[in-house]
């Protein structure tokens, strides 16, 4: 999947709820050597605005595949997902490409910057996949930037920055179009202890500040130490630890 594709909502509402993010009945499948795998199985959950969650899982629990079907990435076999009463399930591939865009900020183990793009032409990309003006997509750009304590490396190619660098210009990315809900899969996968530690405080605050909805799938619990609340996937299912 090409990198402009994921960093992608339209607004619309169709159904009043108070949970900003829902998802009810949730079941998905894959092929493998002529049998199904079951990696979802009529799993529930809310997540409330402004809350920061993480959903710990060991490998393979199927962590990556649920933050796929709450972008809209893929699509459940069956069930429902609404993210701020727009139940994604019915949205076009197309359409769901579009809401991402508009109101999903994505966080990646292995940061996904774009190589042959420079530290600010990557972070202002999802503004210009959305339209907005250059002057002001640059504006904003540098405004996350320095956020993130890299506003003087504008120019510079990500092969040029250490790990750690790296990914707080894929949070000023994640961060710079103010989307509605932030999700991270395993953000701190790839980084030493230390530089872990700061990437998930920044963009824990980050996050509060701006009043988003943030959720952190992770195999560690030192991570989920940064959320309000700590969900458990094991067997399909989601389950509250705290």
């Amino acid at each position: 999947m090409l990198i402009t594709d994921i960093l992608l909502t339209f607004g619309g509402y169709n159904q009043p709820m108070t949970a900003f993010l829902r998802f009810d009945g949730l079941t998905k499948s894959y092929s493998e050597g002529g049998s199904r795998r079951v990696v979802l199985q009529n799993a529930h959950a809310e997540f409330h605005p402004g809350e920061i969650t993480a959903i710990l899982g060991k490998s393979g629990s199927g962590k990556s595949t649920l933050l796929n079907l709450m972008s809209g990435i893929d699509a459940p076999d069956s069930g429902q997902i609404w993210v701020e009463g727009r139940d994604l399930t019915t949205l076009s591939e197309r359409e769901r490409t579009i809401f991402r865009r508009a109101h999903i900020g994505f966080i990646f183990q292995f940061f996904n910057l774009i190589p042959t793009l420079t530290v600010g032409e990557n972070v202002r990309l999802p503004l210009e996949l959305n339209r907005v003006p250059r002057p002001q997509a640059t504006h904003k750009a540098r405004e996350l930037l320095a956020a993130v304590g890299l506003s003087d490396r504008w120019d510079t190619f990500p092969e040029k920055l250490s790990g750690g660098e790296q990914q707080r210009v894929a949070l000023a990315r994640a961060l710079v179009h103010d989307p509605l809900l932030i999700l991270a899969d395993e953000p701190t996968g790839n980084l030493d202890e230390e530089t872990g530690a700061q990437v998930l405080s920044l963009l824990t605050r980050l996050t509060r500040e701006q009043n988003r909805t943030l959720v952190l799938v992770t195999h560690s619990a030192e991570a989920a130490a940064h959320a309000d609340r700590v969900l458990r996937l094991t067997h399909g299912q989601l389950a509250s630890e705290r």
